[in-house]
């Protein structure tokens, strides 16, 4: 490659069968043991501690210690809005699973996609907030108008400490399932932990699957209603 970062070679990192599947357990934004991936990737615990040095060595994992254990994560959102974009190529290219799982509705609906909330109601909360004219850019970095400050402001999300934070405050994510658009950023993590907050949902055990009480969504359609 003559030109720009080499894409080649974290490319052939993410492309292992193996380390995909580490990839994509971590994109709930949870750390996991090396054990613990090693039986999401289907292979021995050896097997496992070569492909997580070289995931780490390439930047795409970081590793935490806490006494004997060792613990990995994604390394940054970034890493996590590259994976969400590569499903939603594959998704386009290669079609859906020959045998869907019978959670696969469940997390076209509302899942995690590192630490923001992704899916259709995901899609529904970024396209409302467009629409209301709370954010505004047609590209992957947003910017907050006066109309979002104030709306997130009475929603409750506190700003000014993610306005002092090296993370963009509001971005653009494209979703896999749904091939538009949902929010990211410091706002868009800000809002999940609120619903969590606020008892309207919770994450399910072992899956990047948000589940939403019937109250939960109907106070959500309240504030973010489509259209």
């Amino acid at each position: 490659m003559k030109e720009g970062p080499d894409i080649a070679q974290t490319a052939a990192l993410i492309g292992d069968p193996a380390r995909a599947n580490m990839l994509v357990a971590l994109m709930d934004g949870h750390a996991l043991t090396a054990t613990e991936l090693a039986q999401e990737a289907g292979v021995t615990k050896q097997t496992a501690s070569s492909h997580l040095a070289r995931l780490t060595e390439g930047g795409l994992l970081k590793r935490e210690v806490q006494g004997r254990h060792h613990y990995f994560r994604l390394n940054g959102a970034d890493v996590g809005a590259a994976l969400e974009a590569l499903m939603g190529v594959s998704a386009s290219r290669t079609g859906p699973r020959t045998r869907p799982g019978p959670r696969d509705p469940a997390l076209r609906h509302a899942r995690v996609c590192y630490d923001h909330l992704a899916g259709e109601m995901g899609v529904q909360l970024y396209e409302h907030a467009q629409g209301a004219g709370w954010i505004s850019g047609d590209g992957t970095v947003l910017t907050l108008t006066e109309a979002g400050h104030a709306a997130f402001s009475e929603f409750g999300i506190a700003l000014e400490p993610l306005q002092e934070n090296r993370r963009p405050l509001c971005r653009a994510c494209l979703d896999w399932s749904m091939r538009r658009h949902h929010l990211a950023g410091g706002i868009g993590k800000a809002l999940l932990q609120s619903f969590y907050d606020r008892g309207w949902a919770r994450r399910l055990p072992g899956s990047r699957i948000v589940s939403f009480t019937p109250q939960g969504e109907r106070a959500f359609q309240g504030y973010f209603r489509a259209g």
